[in-house]
């Protein structure tokens, strides 16, 4: 979770929108008070987008519907594995995919 973190902070620096937040057990990066994406434990990414958007993100590998305590959230909260995120291109891809769908919502 710490090495994403440091990866995500990194990724994002200089976007004086950004907030970070320890939340649910893990580093959540916000954007109006509302959770763009989160660095899980075991290294996984929670990514919040549109509804519509995410069903169609469910395909891709690694990405799955995001499971909050005994809780699966729903097609807009998703969680794409480590090794889907292990390096920066890919990470990059998921940031701004959030950050667009999260211009969207405002």
């Amino acid at each position: 979770m710490t090495e994403l973190a440091d990866r995500i902070r990194a990724l994002l620096e200089g976007d004086l929108a950004i907030e970070e937040r320890r939340m649910f057990g893990s580093r959540a990066f916000l954007v109006d008070g509302k959770i763009l994406v989160g660095a899980r434990r075991g290294g996984s990414l929670l990514v919040r987008v549109e509804i519509e958007h995410g069903a169609g993100l469910l395909g891709r590998p690694g990405v799955t519907h995001a499971v909050m305590g005994a809780r699966t959230m729903s097609a807009n909260w998703l969680d794409v594995a480590a090794e889907a995120v292990a390096d920066d291109e890919r990470l990059i891809f998921w940031l701004d995919v959030a950050r667009e769908d999260a211009a969207g919502r405002s």
